[in-house]
This record gives C-alpha cells, structure tokens and sequence, in this order.
C-alpha cells in the first residue's frame, strides 16, 4: 500500500475513534444529569411527605336552630353564635330548621330533621335554642367524646332549675343522637319533649357531662335570654289526651319516622356571618296526635 493512502486510513481511523469518545461520554454524560435529576425529583419528593404530615380530620358542630317566625332575634343569634364559636376555634355550620306549615310548632320535631341536614357535613350538634346566647368564654361547645354534655346546665340557665333539665343548649355525636332515635315526634306545642329526650339518655346509659361551676363561675349571667313572652307567648295548651302522652316515655315515633317536606332551602349572611335556612312542612298523623293542630 503507497504511504500517502496508508497515513489517509490511519488518520480516518483516528477521527472515527474520536467521535466514537465523544458521543459515548455525551451519552454518559446525559445520562449522569438524567440520574442526577430523578435523584433530586425523588429527594425533593421525599422532603415533602416526610415534612408535611396531613391534617388531621376536623370535628364539625352542627349548630340545629328549631325555629319559627323569630327573625329579630334570628338576626342577633347568627352573628353572636357565629363570632362565639370562631373565637373558640369550634369549626361549625348554623341550620336554621323552619316550620312553614299551619300545625303547631314541634321543636323535637325540627331538631330531628335538623340531623337529617347535617349528617353529611357534620359529626355531632348542639340543640340550640334561638333566644339563648352563651356570654362565658369559657362554656365548652367541643365534640363530645363519650359523653352528651348540656352547656345550658340548670345551674347557669336564667330560668330552668330543675335537675332533669337538658333544654336550651346541649351537645351531642350524630352517632349517639342515631342511637338514640332522636326525639320524640309527639310533642305538638311548647315543652316537654326535653324530658322525654332525658329518658331516653338515661335509658340508653348515656353520661350527661355539664360545665365545671369551679371554672364557670358566672352563674344566672353565664346566658342572655332575649324573648319576650309578652309578644311572643309561648303555645303551652294540651288539648284532648296529649297531657297523659306526653307523659310517658315514646317508643313509637323519632327520627326514623319523622315526616316532612322540605320546601327551600337558602344561605343567609347576616354581619358576615353565615347560616343557612331550610323551610319545612311537618307532617302529622292526626290519628294518633289529633293535638298537632290547635282546636277551631
């Protein structure tokens, strides 16, 4: 072979084998940033699972408002009720249960469909009357583990004393309320279905917690009570047999068999503070309580 042609293949020989370097170290080196990058992905993957935990769940208060034709002290209890709890960090939604219908008010009846609302959205409730406004900070509207717990305790309430009182404000796990059947449906009117409900609890073991008076010392002023009996009296009538009903204890009717319709439903802001309204037609069996509608 001439020697010209010879140092020509060698030098072809040489690039060729050059070329052949520099694209393996381009391949190793893509890969090298490749494996450098899925490292940091996986690192930075890493940092966030190990440094932001989930949150944990939050327990919800419903807050049920049995309610009728009561809009001005509606207008003071939402914003009240609503800076309340958010001042004591409660995480809450305000249901406003409203009895459009012509029967007479059944307050049991309403809490009952008041459940029925919030069951999704919440994991226990405080039965809250509308005129009852908690002044102590220090009254506790926390989720009530294994116990029911009356904020509303006959040693703080300005007018109920008697020691089976459990009316105005009390607190209570959707699941106990389940248990329970809820209220009664049989209590046309104003009063009593409270002490039928106290049965219940008692019936089932249920423990009924109320505030510490070591703690809660604000005594008849721990509430403010805004109705006014005068333009609003209460329906306190029994008519034909519902007296010697509603004397004994209900094994018949409660949140399973509550009848009703719910005809609206609308979310109100009052001073920046929000509720929502549901308008319901009761229904009654006027067979067995012929008392639900007032006697012409």
């Amino acid at each position: 072979m001439p020697r010209i042609q010879w140092k020509r293949n060698r030098i072809v020989l040489i690039c060729v084998s050059i070329a052949c370097c520099l694209l393996l170290s381009l391949k190793l080196l893509g890969y090298s940033l490749l494996h450098q990058r899925v490292s940091e992905d996986r690192l930075r993957t890493s940092k966030v699972s190990f440094t932001i935990p989930p949150l944990p769940t939050r327990h919800k208060l419903a807050v049920i408002v049995p309610f009728r034709d009561r809009f001005e002290e509606l207008l003071e209890f939402v914003p009240h009720m609503h800076s309340f709890l958010k001042n004591a960090s409660i995480a809450h939604k305000i249901y406003v249960i409203n009895q459009v219908d012509t029967h007479r008010f059944n307050r049991a009846s309403l809490i009952n469909v008041g459940y029925k609302m919030s069951v999704l959205e919440c994991d226990y409730l405080a039965m809250h009357d509308v005129d009852l406004l908690p002044l102590n900070p220090l009254l506790d509207y926390g989720f009530p583990t294994d116990h029911v717990f009356h904020v509303a305790s006959p040693y703080l309430h300005p007018i109920y004393h008697y020691k089976k009182f459990v009316g105005g404000i009390l607190l209570l796990t959707h699941a106990n309320f389940q248990q329970l059947n809820g209220l009664s449906n049989r209590y046309w009117g104003w009063g009593r279905e409270d002490d039928e409900f106290y049965v219940r609890m008692k019936e089932a073991d249920l423990t009924i917690l109320r505030p510490d008076l070591e703690k809660v010392t604000t005594g008849y002023k721990t509430f403010r009570h805004i109705h006014d009996r005068k333009r609003r009296p209460r329906d306190n009538k029994r008519y034909g047999n519902q007296g010697p009903s509603g004397s004994h204890r209900d094994r018949k009717t409660g949140l399973a068999d509550v009848d009703f319709d719910l005809i609206s439903k609308h979310r109100i802001v009052i001073e920046n503070s929000p509720a929502t309204i549901y308008n319901v037609e009761l229904q009654c069996d006027v067979t067995d309580t012929p008392w639900c509608d007032t006697p012409t």
